[in-house]
């Protein structure tokens, strides 16, 4: 305990309040158990810490742990619990949980966690873990009893702030759709958002950027080599082939997106017969948050459909991993389907290029993209790259980035 304390208080000590994700505003902290899912590297350690020192600044118990530490090999997250709070530990902030080694075959993290709950009804827990926590068939039934938040990457408007250009409001859908040429008007007064939106695209999305392009980018084939070879085996038990054949179907996407699946091409690509298997396989790489599978307001059960089109999830992924200037009409539709399928709902349409809330329509393009595509259609609009200000129903590409 005493030097598991010791971690914990030079970590929050350390962390710096500065910037503050989007995210932490909406998070209940009120609630007994909140859960924080996200892919690596888009900082759920941060926002933990960050909290566990607004905390501990007025006067709250707190302890942060990282379930990967030897420590924890053989003490079990009960005992040190219970040991937490017999000290007085009043909130516990658990990150990587689905890293915790289970102690014997009938039980786990979620078991010890339920158990947690239950025999210490004024302890608070903030857990944070891999954005595919969800899939994991856990022994203990956290369901009724968490609050469950995800973590995206950092919208173009967090980017500006935390890189230091100016501190911006966000702004609902609707508000954009309304009133973007006022929006973007007063922007403009302090700001270039072209050369700056062109940066966030490659560099921007991940909040760790500290060398220049080359290192960022190998961080980033890191990132994704530990999800498909650590993150994903521990919730759910696949093989070392099927960690190949998940990086090869990466490799195929990231070359050809935006990819209208040819689902016969793909599994002979890695070599499968199964093309449950394969759609599988997609579900994992979206849970992972490494993909977007974007279909029609299609129901039932996703392993059985076939998706409209696949995106990679962020167009730093797209640079990091073809390792050349990506087509731009790509980049386009990857940053439009990234940013809004945050908070909203967007699917495929035969119509236009999206659709958002089953009510508006949206065609992607360059500055010169027209309205003759969706001239006749109603609550259509065009999503315009290469301007800083719209007009009418035509609206900068950019303007989406502040929805959070």
């Amino acid at each position: 305990m005493e030097s598991l304390n010791e971690i914990s208080n030079r970590l929050i000590n350390q962390v710096k309040n500065l910037f503050i994700r989007s995210l932490a505003n909406q998070i209940d902290w009120t609630q007994r158990l909140i859960e924080i899912r996200g892919s690596r590297g888009v900082g759920k350690t941060t926002l933990l810490l960050q909290r566990a020192k607004a905390i501990t600044q007025s006067g709250g118990k707190v302890m942060y742990v990282s379930l990967d530490l030897p420590q924890f090999f053989s003490q079990s997250l009960y005992e040190f619990a219970d040991n937490f709070v017999k000290y007085g530990g009043e909130y516990l902030f658990l990150d990587e949980v689905h890293r915790y080694p289970a102690k014997h075959k009938d039980s786990d993290w979620s078991l010890e966690i339920k158990n947690i709950y239950d025999s210490f009804p004024n302890l608070k827990i903030v857990y944070s873990g891999s954005s595919i926590l969800h899939l994991y068939q856990g022994m203990g039934d956290l369901s009724r009893r968490k609050a469950a938040y995800l973590l995206h990457g950092l919208s173009f408007r967090e980017y500006l702030e935390i890189n230091g250009i100016k501190k911006y409001a966000s702004f609902g859908l609707e508000e954009i759709l309304s009133s973007h040429q006022k929006i973007a008007s007063e922007m403009l007064e302090d700001l270039k958002p072209l050369v700056h939106f062109k940066n966030y695209l490659k560099t921007g999305y991940y909040p760790f950027l500290k060398g220049n392009e080359y290192v960022y980018f190998k961080q980033l084939q890191d990132v994704v080599n530990l999800i498909i070879d650590s993150d994903i085996p521990y919730q759910t038990n696949i093989s070392n082939t099927a960690r190949e054949q998940l990086k090869r179907l990466l490799g195929a996407i990231c070359t050809t997106v935006p990819y209208v699946p040819n689902m016969n091409t793909l599994a002979e690509l890695i070599q499968i017969s199964d093309q449950r298997t394969l759609l599988k396989y997609l579900l994992l790489l979206e849970e992972a948050q490494l993909i977007h599978l974007v279909r029609s307001d299609a129901k039932g059960n996703k392993l059985m459909q076939k998706p409209d089109k696949i995106l990679i999830n962020n167009c730093n992924l797209m640079y990091a991993l073809a390792m050349k200037t990506s087509d731009v009409g790509t980049q386009r539709e990857t940053f439009f389907y990234n940013q809004l399928s945050y908070q909203e709902k967007v699917s495929y349409s035969g119509k236009a290029d999206f659709l958002v809330n089953n009510e508006f329509l949206f065609e992607i393009g360059g500055k010169g993209k027209t309205k003759a595509h969706i001239k006749d259609l109603e609550k259509a609009y065009v999503v315009a790259d290469d301007i800083e200000i719209g007009f009418g129903n035509k609206i900068p590409i950019w303007l989406f980035g502040f929805l959070y």
